[in-house]
């Protein structure tokens, strides 16, 4: 069985780090109960949840994608971009330490949510969070497992996982990449098919794989149905209120794909 690690929603989420959307109210609780609903889309794809240790105080650990990239038997201990996080990654690294052998990044700043991954070409965004300095020391310390790292450009969003995630393998055999062309530029991922979401439905470009399943927000009828036509199967799920927190469905969860017992 695959596993997907994923840790609570903090009582003080309201308080989390925003860039680009205004602070509204955000209520723990309605957000604690869609959480619940995605873990639970994750188990219906076949994945075990594994939490990691509740961290109470930080008001954005639910986004867990942010400290950490887990590339087959290695986990990369991330260097948040923003100074309120850097204490998440030590929880981070101690839960996964049995699982994995852990590596670290030791200068510069990266976010895992600007880290996208097509195979063994690893496209990391340049962005707020994530710096020149980050990428080099991805780049150093990915390259003898065998990836290679390519900075990708993107612009109106949090992170490049924000305007572009990749869906996986179509029925027609060829791997789609599901994009906001507000956000990032298609032209930068070598050998995919572009699918554009709708301008109504941006929330759309983050998707994530899990399994032979794709896990979309929900709101986004257009794209979920043009993601089936080419035969994937969706599952959509109501983060609204994780919304408000500039959260997207692929930053909630460290998926490892290695099927494990």
């Amino acid at each position: 069985m695959n596993r997907a690690f994923t840790r609570a929603v903090s009582p003080r989420l309201a308080e989390c780090e925003l860039t680009h959307l205004e602070r509204v109210p955000i209520d723990a609780a309605t957000a604690s109960s869609q959480h619940a609903e995605y873990e639970r889309a994750l188990m219906g794809a076949g994945f075990e949840i594994v939490r990691l240790p509740d961290l109470a105080d930080s008001p954005d650990a639910v986004f867990v994608e942010d400290t950490a990239l887990l590339l087959g038997e290695h986990a990369v201990i991330t260097r948040p971009g923003a100074p309120s996080r850097a204490g998440e990654t030590n929880s981070t690294a101690a839960a996964l330490a049995s699982e994995f052998e852990v590596h670290r990044i030791e200068r510069g700043h990266l976010d895992g949510g600007d880290v996208l991954r097509i195979g063994a070409r690893l496209y990391v965004g340049l962005s707020s969070r994530t710096d020149m300095d980050g990428i080099a020391a991805l780049s150093k310390l990915v390259q003898p497992l065998g990836f290679s790292v390519i900075t990708a450009e993107l612009r109106q969003c949090l992170h490049l996982k924000t305007g572009a995630t990749f869906a996986g393998m179509s029925s027609a055999g060829t791997p789609v990449l599901v994009y906001n062309e507000l956000s990032v530029d298609p032209r930068q991922f070598a050998g995919i098919e572009p699918l554009r979401v709708e301008s109504d439905e941006p929330a759309a470009a983050n998707c994530v794989r899990a399994g032979d399943r794709l896990i979309l927000p929900s709101g986004n009828p257009r794209t979920a149905d043009t993601l089936r036509s080419r035969g994937f199967e969706v599952i959509e799920v109501d983060v609204s209120e994780l919304q408000k927190a500039e959260a997207g469905v692929t930053c909630m969860s460290l998926i490892d794909e290695r099927s494990i017992g």
